[in-house]
Order: C-alpha cells, then sequence, then structure tokens
C-alpha cells in the first residue's frame, strides 16, 4: 500500500482493519492500533485481537455482514473502550473490520439512565408525601381542626419543594441543548447584583442573614443575563440555606486576568473535602436529611455549573467545615468562542 493511502486511513477516526484467510492482518490503521485491535508483543509479529478474530471466523463460516457493540479493556488501567464493530467478508478468506469507537455515547447512555433513575426517585418522594398528607387532612377536616391546618401547611410546603423540583429540571435541560443558546450580549454586573439582592432578600431576612455586595462598579461580562442572574441567585439562596441565623453572605465583584468574577462567600456550615469534587453533580447532595430540611433539589449547583459552561467559564469552590464556603463564578470580560452562538448556515440538521 502507498504513503498517500496509509496516510489517508490513518486520519481517519475509526479503526479500519483486513484480515487474510489466516488471520494476519494485511492492512491496519493508526486508530485500529489505538483501540487495541491490533496489538503486537515484543519482537512478535503484529496480530489481531482475539474478539477480532472470533468475528472474523463467524463471518468466513456463513458469509453474513457482522454488527455489534463490543467493551474492550484499554492497554492502560481506565474504563473499558465501547467500539461499534462491522465484519464484512471479502474475496480470498479476507475480512474486513470496522471500528467506531462509541465509548462517549455508551457514557451518555449511562448517564440518562442515571438522570431518569434520580428524578424518578426524587419526584415520588414528594408526590408520596402529597398523597398521604391529602389522606390525612380529609380525615382530620371534621374531628381535629389544628391537624388539618397542620397537614394543610405540611401539603403547601410538599408542592412548593415539587414546583421547585420541575422548574429546576426545565432550566436544566434547556442547559444542556434542548434549546438553542441565546446569543451573548454585554450584561452590566451592576445589574445583575440588583437582580440577586432583591431575589433573596426575603429568604434572607426569614433567617435574619444580611447579603451584601461589595467591589468595584461599572464591570460587564458577555452573555444571557436571566441564566446569570439564575446562577448567582442560586449561589446566595444556597449560601443562605447552609448558614447559622444572623451572619452575614458577600457577594463580590472583581476583574482578575481578562475575567470577571462575582464571588459568594458565607459564613455557613461548609463542605466536607470528600463531597467538594461531587456537590456540582446532579441531585448530589453533601447532607441529605439537611438538604430535604431545607428544601433543596440537588440541581441548583448543576445548574450553576451548566451556566458558567455556557458561556465560558467556570465555577470553583473553597472550603471549611464550621467555617464557611465560597463560590467564585469566573465570567469572560468579553466574548469568547465557547460562548457565541453558531451561525445557522453552520448547523447541520438544526440538532446537535
Amino acid at each position: 500500500m502507498d504513503s498517500a493511502m496509509t496516510e489517508i486511513l490513518d486520519a481517519l477516526l475509526v479503526g479500519v482493519v483486513v484480515l487474510d484467510e489466516t488471520d494476519r492482518p494485511v492492512l491496519a490503521n493508526a486508530a485500529a492500533r489505538e483501540m487495541g485491535l491490533i496489538r503486537q508483543r515484543q519482537g512478535a509479529p503484529e496480530e489481531a485481537h482475539t474478539i477480532v478474530r472470533t468475528l472474523a471466523a463467524q463471518v468466513r463460516r456463513n458469509g453474513v455482514t457482522r454488527v455489534v457493540e463490543l467493551d474492550l479493556p484499554r492497554l492502560t488501567h481506565g474504563d473499558p473502550l465501547g467500539v461499534n464493530v462491522r465484519a464484512v467478508s471479502l474475496d480470498g478468506g479476507r475480512v474486513a473490520i470496522e471500528a467506531a469507537d462509541v465509548t462517549e455515547s455508551h457514557r451518555v447512555a449511562r448517564v440518562r439512565r442515571d438522570f431518569v433513575a434520580n428524578v424518578s426517585h426524587e419526584l415520588k418522594t414528594p408526590v408520596g408525601a402529597l398523597q398521604l398528607l391529602a389522606e390525612a387532612l380529609l380525615d382530620a377536616t371534621d374531628q381535629d381542626p389544628a391537624a388539618a391546618i397542620r397537614f394543610a401547611e405540611r401539603i403547601k410546603h410538599e408542592s412548593a419543594r415539587l414546583g421547585r423540583l420541575v422548574s429546576e429540571l426545565l432550566e436544566l435541560s434547556r442547559l444542556q441543548g434542548a434549546e438553542p443558546l441565546p446569543e451573548p450580549e454585554p450584561v452590566d454586573v451592576d445589574k445583575i447584583l440588583v437582580e440577586v439582592l432583591d431575589r433573596t432578600k426575603t429568604p434572607g431576612a426569614a433567617k435574619k442573614i444580611e447579603v451584601a455586595s461589595d467591589g468595584p462598579r461599572g464591570l460587564i461580562v458577555y452573555g444571557n443575563e436571566n441564566q446569570l442572574v439564575t446562577a448567582v441567585v442560586n449561589l446566595v439562596e444556597n449560601a443562605i440555606a447552609y448558614s447559622p441565623e444572623s451572619t452575614t453572605v458577600t457577594v463580590t465583584t472583581r476583574e482578575e486576568a481578562g475575567l470577571i468574577e462575582i464571588v459568594v462567600a458565607d459564613q455557613g456550615i461548609g463542605i466536607e473535602p470528600r463531597d467538594i469534587d461531587r456537590i456540582f453533580e446532579r441531585f448530589y447532595r453533601a447532607d441529605r436529611a439537611r438538604s430535604r430540611a431545607t428544601g433543596g433539589t440537588g440541581l441548583g449547583l448543576a445548574i450553576v455549573k451548566h451556566i458558567a459552561t455556557n458561556h465560558g467559564g467556570r465555577v470553583d469552590v473553597v472550603s471549611s467545615v464550621g467555617v464557611g464556603s465560597t463560590f467564585t463564578l469566573r465570567l469572560p470580560a468579553r466574548p469568547t468562542e465557547a460562548a457565541l452562538a453558531i451561525p445557522p448556515s453552520a448547523e447541520i440538521g438544526g440538532a446537535p
């Protein structure tokens, strides 16, 4: 095979292998070797993976093209490599193997399954509670008015929690690509802070927590104002929920190395080191009992992370147990490629 053909095959993302009638590889590109379809022991000629040879034997025997999905162990430690393999019979007992890496699609499918399971679990709790409380309310309406009032208040609490969960699920769905990202525009950070302070005034006052702002005025970020307000509100509400009464939550703004930083610091319970890397996962709660008591859905910080990512930024946290937590939302001070909307002419089929 000439060098031009070799260069073309090596440029492909799919693995390509051709085996002769004795299962000896007569052609293999770079992707096939990286996937481990072709291996070479020290001092020995190249040989096909056992699974590849088994597929080739089946195809030779009945002449029917085989398409299978496999999990292959990686040459290095890590999760198995998911591959979609197509084996086709050629003349002279040769077999052509085509393999596409589907590891990412397997991961996405697994995430979706976990997400559905988590949503089902989270919805089942308030729905079940509402059913039981409604039955208890009916029984107590005539005989125990005080109990009826208590059950009605619990129904109000559970329905509000259910409403928050549904709203945040819809918000997360939009952020993850169900809807196109709005085109980034210059957003006044001062305007964001005014809206955030207004929205968090009531929950802060309920716990006698002062929400204060600090930092230079006139800063500008690029993105979508509604999403950015949502992100900062979530951070501040989270800080209020996990702070004791009569403390302070501070929202500080600053510009650093081409980024606008919005820092939310509290004097709350803090986060255990083992939980730091997982608190931005959907439905993850460091303290499930405490989260349910505060009405948390486990989605607020996941929403913040997606908003930051969609804007070409990031969110970080530093925390000490019993001292407090500091969340820093870092956003671009100018448009970035990650935050720019794709022009319609560049879309293929209008779907990701």
